[in-house]
């Protein structure tokens, strides 16, 4: 059966799950987690927050899914340390780095791969469980079919986002909230700037960011069928009367196979955008998919039969079986066994002989089944009763209640699992010459006889341009490294036509890609090809570099969520580089914000612009050919006149992105870099990297 996963972002919020139906929990503690903004747990709290879930049956899965710097390594493993002796039964990770420092602290502790890890094709799967990951939470992004192929051929659990707010942008792969306003989604701290008007080209009061909500709860039993292990529900950061009613509704649909207009109704009042959408799961993207937050949201009397569902209630949900012992001469002997096979034992009081009335088995059972007020329900009782024996109704029910306290003490003990000490990884120091200069380009025409007089150590170029204009590119292969930048994002469906322009880059003799992604570095690899990676994969510490070697990378692109600082006492046990130039990708997105602006697909055609509240505007191209959109900042990121302090951060070499340009405005660029050209406050931007994220 699916597991019901439901969130838990204050204490209230996890007994509204617990007591709605929910089968695991997952919540944050301290830092480590993608929901900062919600009340979340303390160390100290952990330990009998995971004992009241484990008695009532309930497993907890502790979010530590965000990027860790290399100074908040040792708190990290501390959380790791305390939440693995507290008994938490997985963590939820994000951060290579993470993955790695949680197989060294705690090795026996199961590890899910959050959404922010990009994984959305059966490639990226294996390879999540290659490096040790037991289930993976796929890209919300995905349709049936999809899904369906990838639980078909998974070697690990497969979990699904079914219910809850959508970001626009693929998970991971937001930077928005950072690069404008310094709080990082990938640190937990996103600004949602994806819910703010925005308009085409001039402001306009309109929403073309802010999706409905998912909603998946006539899928259920297709999910299940498919072989989906456990089914999510967003909301740490919404009240508890929201996940007591969610909850609940997506509980009965489970165990009843099928939801009540009732069960609708609730689900919409609580919490709604405009309805929800089903547009990713069916396939169907466009407009239809956008909506607002409504201003109202749950009656007084759903708020108030929400409440009562949690506060000051034990529901019975843990099926127990007593079984008694009542003979003369000797202590009565109660025994109660859970399904999972623990074994509590008291014994009692030795019977009297009956005066008026002796003790049957209907009694006793009766008796023993009042288990009100617990956790549990008694699904049987067997009773051996000698005739003629009297036991009064107050020893039977303090029997009953001190097995059951036994029991409860049994359920919720943790058996400390393995851990490991926290040690410090070798760290490189990098190169101490100067950094090399390496190019990227959207379309083939921003190549310039300037570009390449100038003889880049790597061009990086999408591989759609690469396969499209084999001519074009084969003699810049006896002059300098052509690299293929892969697709952020390639799904299962589209992994035939990758494959294909592989086998045309190899016969033309390109031997490099660039990929920022998990799935894409293993099906490069497979073909012999040499895998650089990009910033997609938010490298944002040492050991996260550490992970890059490991897994085969000739190169790593340092996150540009880091300062400078970071940079240069990050660990380089292979060739870095640092974005120093171009418009930064604020966000992936799968609807096409231009089709979606005309209602035809025009996103070949050119560029358009975003405008906000304050004017700002953002640049939207095509990644690729594919319909998918890139939201590029509207301030192009410029270093290019801080050249010394460049070559003191031990970088391989420093990146020039081109995006928007011109092959005017590229040639600038590049007389610019020669020359250190002064840095222009009005239209160019430091990014984070004087700054530093939240």
């Amino acid at each position: 059966m699916l597991e019901l996963l439901s969130p838990a972002g204050s204490l209230d919020a996890l007994r509204a799950a617990v007591c709605n139906g929910a089968d695991a929990v997952y919540f944050g503690s301290e830092n480590f987690n993608a929901r900062r903004g919600a009340k979340n747990f303390t160390l100290d709290e952990l330990p009998e927050t995971v004992r009241y879930c484990h008695v009532r049956g309930v497993k907890v899965y502790l979010t530590l899914n965000t990027l860790v710097s290399d100074r908040e390594m040792r708190t990290a493993a501390e959380t790791i340390k305390t939440a693995a002796r507290a008994g938490v039964d997985a963590f939820i990770v994000q951060d290579f780095g993470i993955v790695s420092l949680c197989r060294q602290i705690a090795p026996t502790v199961p590890l899910h791969a959050s959404t922010q890890m990009s994984i959305h094709s059966l490639e990226g799967v294996k390879q999540a469980a290659a490096m040790g990951i037991t289930r993976v939470v796929l890209a919300r992004e995905l349709s049936r079919e999809n899904i369906d192929f990838i639980c078909r051929n998974s070697p690990v659990e497969i979990e699904v986002f079914v219910h809850g707010a959508l970001c626009m942008c693929h998970s991971g792969q937001c930077y928005m909230s950072s690069v404008i306003g310094r709080r990082s989604g990938n640190r937990g701290q996103c600004a949602q700037p994806c819910r703010l008007p925005y308009g085409f080209d001039r402001f306009e009061e309109k929403y073309p960011l802010s999706l409905k909500d998912n909603c998946l709860i006539d899928y259920l039993r297709q999910l299940e069928v498919m072989g989906v292990a456990s089914i999510k529900l967003e909301g740490r950061m919404k009240r508890p009367e929201y996940v007591a009613t969610v909850t609940s509704v997506y509980r009965t649909a489970i165990d009843e196979g099928k939801v009540s207009e009732q069960g609708r109704q609730a689900l919409r009042a609580i919490f709604s955008r405009q309805g929800f959408t089903q547009g990713y799961y069916e396939g169907k993207l466009g407009p239809e998919m956008f909506g607002v937050r409504s201003t109202k949201e749950g009656s007084p009397a759903l708020l108030q039969a929400a409440r009562a569902s949690y506060e000051n209630v034990e529901p019975q949900r843990v099926p127990v079986r007593f079984y008694a012992i009542v003979s003369a001469g000797q202590q009565i002997q109660l025994a109660a066994q859970d399904e999972a096979g623990n074994v509590a034992k008291v014994l009692g009081s030795i019977p009297e002989s009956a005066q008026y009335r002796e003790l049957t088995h209907e009694e006793l059972e009766i008796r023993l089944s009042k288990t009100g007020g617990t956790p549990y329900v008694c699904a049987g009782a067997r009773c051996v009763i000698d005739r003629g024996l009297s036991v009064s109704a107050a020893e039977i029910n303090r029997m009953r209640r001190e097995v059951l306290a036994q029991l409860s003490a049994l359920r919720g003990r943790a058996e400390p699992p393995e851990t490991g000490a926290y040690t410090e990884i070798r760290t490189f120091t990098g190169t101490k010459k100067a950094p090399l200069l390496t190019v990227s380009v959207l379309k083939t025409a921003q190549i310039t006889p300037a570009m390449i007089k100038m003889k880049p150590t790597v061009l990086y170029a999408p591989i759609s341009e690469i396969c499209a204009n084999p001519d074009f590119y084969r003699p810049l292969l006896s002059q300098m490294t052509v690299a293929a930048v892969l697709p952020r994002v390639v799904y299962d469906s589209e992994t035939a036509a990758l494959i294909a322009d592989l086998g045309t880059l190899a016969r033309m003799g390109v031997r490099r890609v660039l990929t920022g992604n998990l799935g894409q570095a293993a099906l490069a690899k497979q073909r012999g090809f040499e895998v650089a990676g990009d910033f997609g994969l938010n490298l944002f510490n040492s050991r996260a570099m550490s992970f890059a070697r490991d897994l085969g990378l000739i190169s790593a692109t340092a996150s540009f969520e880091m300062s400078l600082p970071q940079i240069r006492d990050l660990s380089k046990p292979l060739p870095t580089e640092l974005l120093a130039y171009g418009r930064l990708p604020l966000m992936l997105t799968e609807n096409c914000l231009m089709k979606n602006r005309a209602g035809i697909c025009s996103c070949h055609s050119g560029q358009t612009k975003l405008i906000d509240r304050i004017g700002e505007e953002f640049r939207v191209v095509r990644d690729g050919n594919t319909c998918r959109s890139v939201i590029l900042n509207g301030k192009k990121l410029y270093l290019l006149d801080k050249k010394e302090d460049l070559r003191a951060l031990g970088l391989w070499a420093v990146r020039l992105s081109f995006t928007t340009e011109n092959a005017v405005e590229i040639d600038g660029v590049l007389s610019a870099w020669r020359s250190g050209a002064p840095f222009e406050p009005g239209g160019c931007t430091r990014g984070l990297y004087l700054r530093a994220v939240e």
